[in-house]
């Protein structure tokens, strides 16, 4: 065993004194949430340290201090070589299941269409590579199913893509990229691919700058909107109030010239939910409800609002746009959006319902008791809200 060094790590590992007093904690017979507690160390970090750097010379575990000082620093040695190169068995297994050739039913090889990778993203609209295609997390999850008392075979799905991703690391040949799902060249960090300013949405209009008032629900006024799409391009919008679930219904119907003026690049959308037509129609349904329950609307990325601006001016209402594929942002429209498709099943043409009809579904939603109400309405909620606000108005005044 090489010689210990007892240098004082950083907060977020143990210290050897640390690790002295957890094993006498241990030999008394605390539990790991109670040695947590005398370190002031998450029981989890606890956990961790007990499984990970405990002796097992004599088959039983056994947590002793110089041991476990010697199993981390020995962990934890930069640079470290990657799996995939120090076992072939493993590497094989990954590289078959994430690049394995696909096979007929009588043995033969389905090579698919010829394909050249060129080190950039998946081709737009071409043939790509045919493989069987397995995502790190299927591969990484599989291996404990075939190797059920193996260890050795054992990787992270985070280790499958660094080996792909990051030279130096690569086991895996750079181009089996094009096997993913993404088929990306490049990784994309999570945070990159957040809410941030583009085309109709400026940095003005991101949700984090909606007030913060609007998250806990306490004041009433903030709505989250979006479409419901039907056949042959028809569309109904649906916007719901945060506090009380209260639903409206925007009638989108189709222009004049749909379906028999050929259309023109760059012209007017005559579907009805164009980004004019769809201003109109819903500053008209929102101006149905009072000025006290207008601050503010919280729509999907969609283009349809990209008149968002003029919107705003007209009507006062700020409006703020979700992350991309952020949908449980708005999870108030989405949970109302599920109860619509009752009366308006996907693949139906929605241009055939007049107003007179969504008006009836609309009522018919908000008279229904909510769980989450109490076994309220939204409509009787949205009342008792409004009344409040009232009053208070008038005791402001007075």
């Amino acid at each position: 065993m090489p010689p210990l060094s007892l240098v004082e790590p950083t907060g977020r590992y143990l210290s050897f004194d640390e690790r002295e007093e957890l094993a006498l904690l241990k030999a008394k017979g605390l539990g790991i949430r109670a040695i947590g507690r005398e370190l002031k160390r998450d029981p989890g970090t606890i956990s961790r340290e007990l499984r990970r750097n405990s002796a097992t010379r004599g088959g039983k575990p056994q947590y002793r201090a110089t041991v476990a000082q010697w199993k981390a620093q020995t962990a934890g040695r930069r640079p470290k070589p990657a799996k995939l190169v120090t076992n072939p068995r493993l590497k094989e297994y990954v590289q078959q299941r994430l690049s394995g050739e696909l096979q007929r039913s009588d043995g033969t090889l389905a090579s698919g269409p010829p394909t050249t990778w060129k080190g950039l993203n998946k081709p737009h609209r071409a043939d790509r590579r045919w493989a069987t295609a397995w995502s790190p997390e299927q591969i990484s999850q599989r291996l404990v199913v075939d190797f059920p008392d193996d260890e050795d075979m054992r990787i992270s799905h985070e280790a499958i893509y660094q080996a792909l991703y990051i030279q130096g690391r690569g086991a895996l040949k750079r181009e089996l990229v094009a096997c993913l799902r993404t088929g990306r060249a490049l990784r994309k960090p999570r945070e990159r691919s957040r809410n941030k300013a583009q085309g109709h949405v400026t940095a003005d209009v991101v949700l984090s700058e909606r007030p913060a008032e609007a998250e806990d629900r306490a004041v009433p006024g903030h709505w989250e909107g979006d479409l419901i799409i039907g056949l042959e391009r028809s569309a109904i919008g649906t916007v719901v109030e945060r506090t009380s679930r209260y639903t409206l219904l925007v009638h989108l119907p189709r222009l004049e010239g749909y379906g028999t003026v050929p259309p023109v690049k760059n012209g007017p959308p005559l579907g009805g939910y164009g980004a004019i037509a769809m201003k109109d129609a819903l500053q008209t349904t929102m101006a149905t409800m009072p000025a006290e329950l207008l601050r503010s609307l919280t729509w999907d990325r969609g283009k349809e609002l990209s008149a968002h601006a003029q919107f705003k001016v007209d009507t006062g209402i700020a409006v703020y746009f979700a992350d991309p594929h952020s949908p449980w942002q708005r999870g108030t429209n989405e949970n109302t959006n599920g109860l619509l498709r009752q009366y308006f099943p996907k693949g139906t043409d929605l241009s055939r319902w007049p107003l007179e009809d969504l008006l009836a579904v609309q009522a018919a939603i908000n008279s229904r008791p909510r769980k989450i109400l109490g076994w309220k309405t939204p409509a009787e909620v949205l009342d008792e809200k409004l009344r409040f606000l009232n009053q208070a108005g008038v005791a402001t005044t007075g």
